[in-house]
């Protein structure tokens, strides 16, 4: 007989009416152990996650006996001081504000858009009349990119434990629990919101300050060192500048470059989202199982690499949710997918996009640092006039775009703004580069992959160009500042380090450490 080892987690599989059932989870490890349940000690679930391979869809559940704990690690402390300027009100700067705050380090967020609650109305702009707001959308704002589009948790960064800290975080202002156990955690964009406040109103009571509505026109140099940022009623000054903006903050570049800091093109990736059904995806990633009471909106990842290295893959999935307007300039389409917390929208939807070298901007002329800045403008210029104005983005049935025909009808789509049936194809095209062609190659990979995938109830809406920034701002890998300007911290996804709501946070909380031990020496 096994005897439970109390630091240990210990892997039990449960059929799909046991996955919240405690007593057969303590039956289940009972037998793999060779004893009995009335011998083990109280249970905590640690990871649950879904299981669907061969046909059979069963869930695996980590477990572990319960610890004594609070969540939420190092708690704020009170704090005091010359601050450090957060430019972006996202994860990256709103955890590098917590950060500093469990260190007593005081600091000022500046956020462009507005509070994470006054969004909504421009983003009922958005979607119902096409008007964008350059400074609120769904890029800018308190929260940042992620607040109203899903909340998904889940990253390839491997570093565990400041992860663990970061979804704790959440847990403690209200997020729901069971992100501290979900495989792929999400909150949904109509929780997130609250959660985002109730950590602002922390560090607000703790004496941190924050700012909204505040476009930053320049960054205050002396002496070789960031001291302040410039906005529009004056000079905001500080011990150092963290620059946590998102990928879609692009005016950021040219105040950079004014100041001297140089900046690089890296790689990333374009596409469409695609949109299916979500019984039909259900049924594909679950089988005879699809519409148990306890399986989620089934999700899914698919990639295909061909010889060449072109690949295309998902990106960004959202099971149960809806394709929203990501636009940030007036004159272009961006979609984006967003889903909230119960995911029961009838549609699923997915980023398709294909991989961008630096290669492939140099073989367009597009050689500076801002040349994947360039090819995004053009992307989404040709989706709003195929799209025909007002935000309407153009459409394609998957069935159509593989024989490289235009489509002269599309389905039912969650996309408020509409869609406009024609050749997402030949929008694509006017990048230069063959995406169309690959996405072509792809999908069919794709269907074999997920029996069904390639059908006319897909539709791919244009464009994703959105995915990642295609810009970095160079850094000192150990003190973590431009090598360029002292004192200044470039940080999060708009500089190139992160992906994601949990790694933009993970690289908020970097930084912060950087700084605190900066400010530590003698």
């Amino acid at each position: 007989m096994k005897q439970l080892e109390p630091e240990k987690d210990y892997t039990v599989e449960l059929g799909l009416d046991e996955p919240d059932d405690a007593t057969a989870i303590a039956a289940r490890l009972a037998r793999d152990l060779g004893t009995t349940p009335s011998a083990m000690p109280p249970l905590e679930v640690r990871k649950r996650s879904i299981d669907a391979r061969h046909g059979r869809v069963r869930f695996h559940v980590v477990v572990g006996a319960v610890t004594s704990g609070e969540l939420g690690g190092a708690p704020v402390r009170d704090v005091t001081g010359e601050p450090v300027i957060v430019v972006g009100g996202g994860p990256a700067g709103l955890f590098c504000a917590y950060e500093l705050a469990r260190a007593g380090i005081r600091s000022i967020v500046i956020d462009r858009g507005k509070p994470v609650q006054a969004r909504r109305r421009d983003l009922k702009g958005l979607t119902q009349h096409g008007r964008v707001d350059p400074d609120s959308n769904y890029c800018f704002g308190e929260g940042g990119a992620g607040t109203y589009s899903d909340g998904k948790l889940y990253t390839r960064s491997h570093k565990r434990g400041d992860i663990r800290d970061v979804i704790e975080i959440l847990a403690v202002y209200g997020a729901p629990h069971e992100i501290l156990v979900d495989a792929r955690p999400h909150i949904g964009s109509n929780k997130l919101p609250k959660v985002i406040t109730a950590i602002r109103e922390r560090l607000e009571k703790a004496g941190c300050e924050f700012r909204f509505g505040a476009r930053v026109t320049e960054l205050v140099v002396r002496d070789g060192k960031a001291i302040g940022v410039r906005l529009g009623g004056g000079e905001l000054l500080g011990r150092a500048v963290v620059l946590a903006t998102g990928h879609s903050a692009r005016d950021v570049h040219d105040l950079l470059q004014h100041a001297g800091v140089r900046l690089e093109a890296k790689p990333f990736a374009m596409g469409v989202r695609i949109e299916h059904p979500q019984p039909l995806i259900d049924r594909m990633q679950y089988g005879r199982a699809a519409g148990h009471v306890k399986l989620p909106a089934a999700p899914y990842k698919l990639a295909f690499t061909p010889a060449d290295g072109r690949g295309a893959f998902s990106f960004c999935m959202c099971p149960g949710g809806w394709i929203v307007p990501a636009a940030t300039e007036p004159d272009g389409v961006v979609v984006n997918g967003m889903s909230l917390s119960r995911r029961d929208s009838p549609y699923a939807n997915s980023g398709l996009v294909v991989a961008i070298s630096l290669e492939d901007l140099q073989r367009l002329g597009l050689t500076g640092p801002l040349g994947g800045v360039e090819l995004q403008r053009r992307l989404e210029r040709a989706a709003a006039i195929a799209g025909g104005g007002d935000l309407r983005a153009p459409a394609t049935r998957a069935t159509d775009f593989v024989r490289g025909k235009a489509s002269s009808t599309v389905p039912a789509t969650s996309y408020e703004p509409g869609l406009a049936a024609t050749d997402v194809g030949a929008v694509l095209d006017a990048t230069g580069l063959p995406l169309a062609q690959r996405l072509r190659e792809a999908l069919p990979v794709f269907d074999k992959q997920m029996r069904g995938y390639l059908t006319e109830e897909a539709v791919l809406v244009g464009v994703e160009s959105r995915t990642s920034s295609p810009v970095r701002v160079p850094r000192d890998q150990a003190s973590l500042q431009s090598p360029d300007v002292a004192a200044l911290y470039p940080c999060g996804e708009g500089a190139g380090f992160a992906g994601g709501i949990v790694s933009a946070a993970l690289d908020g909380i970097r930084v912060a450490r950087a700084i605190v031990a900066l400010a530590r020496e003698p």
